[in-house]
């Protein structure tokens, strides 16, 4: 074998705070948080002087995880579009399973986030949207109708 698990997903993000409210709100919670910085993490980012504030969020199953990264230094580097299109390459989204669709565009709403396109059906298995969160990430939800 040559993996055991995805152990987590990591996010760069400007606002730590708002992340971490976004990803509560989706009903992540909170499983540490830490200063990183060192020739280490210097090392294996070929960046130097490296500071950032990580928090890690676990999804109430406990096996999702997700890193939130905030950068001190180096500045952060804006690429073009800083919104980049459903179609640009790269990481597309990252799916979670949720209790109800509309509740959860509902709350995360509140949290600045916005839907891509629109809430849609598919067949009779599955209620499916994308939402833009914190650092142009599409977060994509999925209500299972089964």
């Amino acid at each position: 074998m040559t993996i055991k698990r995805l152990d987590h997903i990591s996010v760069v993000v400007d606002d730590l705070t708002a992340a971490i409210a976004f990803f509560k709100a989706l009903g992540m919670t909170l499983e540490g948080e830490m200063p990183i910085e060192g020739a280490w993490v210097d090392r294996v980012n070929a960046l130097e002087n490296i500071r950032v504030d990580i928090v890690m969020m676990r999804t109430p199953d406990g096996h999702g995880r997700l890193e939130l990264t905030k950068f001190h230094n180096p500045p952060l580097i804006r690429i073009e579009p800083a919104i980049a299109p459903p179609n640009a390459p790269g990481l597309r989204s990252v799916m979670f399973a949720v209790d109800s669709v509309d509740d959860t565009v509902a709350r995360l709403r509140s949290h600045g986030a916005e839907l891509v396109g629109e809430v849609v059906q598919y067949e009779d298995k599955y209620r499916l949207c994308y939402m833009r969160g914190p650092a142009g990430i599409i977060v994509a939800l999925a209500e299972e109708l089964f």
